[in-house]
């Protein structure tokens, strides 16, 4: 057997030796394609946000208190956008005049504030008046929403929420 094999490499050799082009020359000729790799990239955002938690053990309402979310918006690069808040679910608010309702059996509710800027700039939903605008860079660019509770009648003791939508217009 082992004969047998060192036959076999003798020849191979034999044959490389004789006739050197024919080891390489299996592909000696060749030919070319090309092809395109593409795609199309389109003005696109995404947004999500967190919420304000005012406190769960707050009292009497005898001063105001402040909170902050922070909406995150992701468009593409150079597509100009603005970013709406809407009213909210709780009774009775409408544009940027907004209540938390109560969760239990009472119908109290408690008014808070959304702002742009701390303190001024009311952030509602109506395009070019009250949304906060920029333009994409291609990575996430962080918004932060200034909250606030102002001084007012303290309401009935429960747990209030409204549930604000935050839209991406682009």
């Amino acid at each position: 057997m082992f004969a047998s094999a060192f036959r076999k490499i003798a020849l191979s050799a034999a044959i490389i030796a004789i006739a050197p082009g024919l080891a390489g020359s299996a592909f000696a000729k060749t030919q070319t394609a090309s092809f395109d790799v593409s795609m199309k990239i389109v003005a696109d955002c995404t947004i999500s946000a967190t919420g304000i938690d005012f406190g769960q053990t707050q009292g009497v309402l005898t001063s105001a208190v402040s909170g902050s979310s922070a909406i995150s918006v992701a468009c593409t690069n150079t597509t100009p956008y603005s970013v709406g808040l809407n009213a909210g679910t709780g009774a009775g608010s409408s544009g940027t005049t907004r209540y938390m309702s109560g969760t239990g059996t009472n119908t109290n509710t408690v008014k808070f504030n959304l702002y742009q800027q701390a303190g001024a700039t009311p952030w509602g939903n109506t395009q070019g008046t009250d949304t906060l605008g920029g333009t994409g860079t291609g990575v996430v660019q962080t918004l932060t929403v200034h909250g606030e509770i102002p001084v007012q009648a303290t309401s009935t003791p429960d747990s209030y929420k409204s549930t604000i939508t935050a839209t991406v217009y682009f």
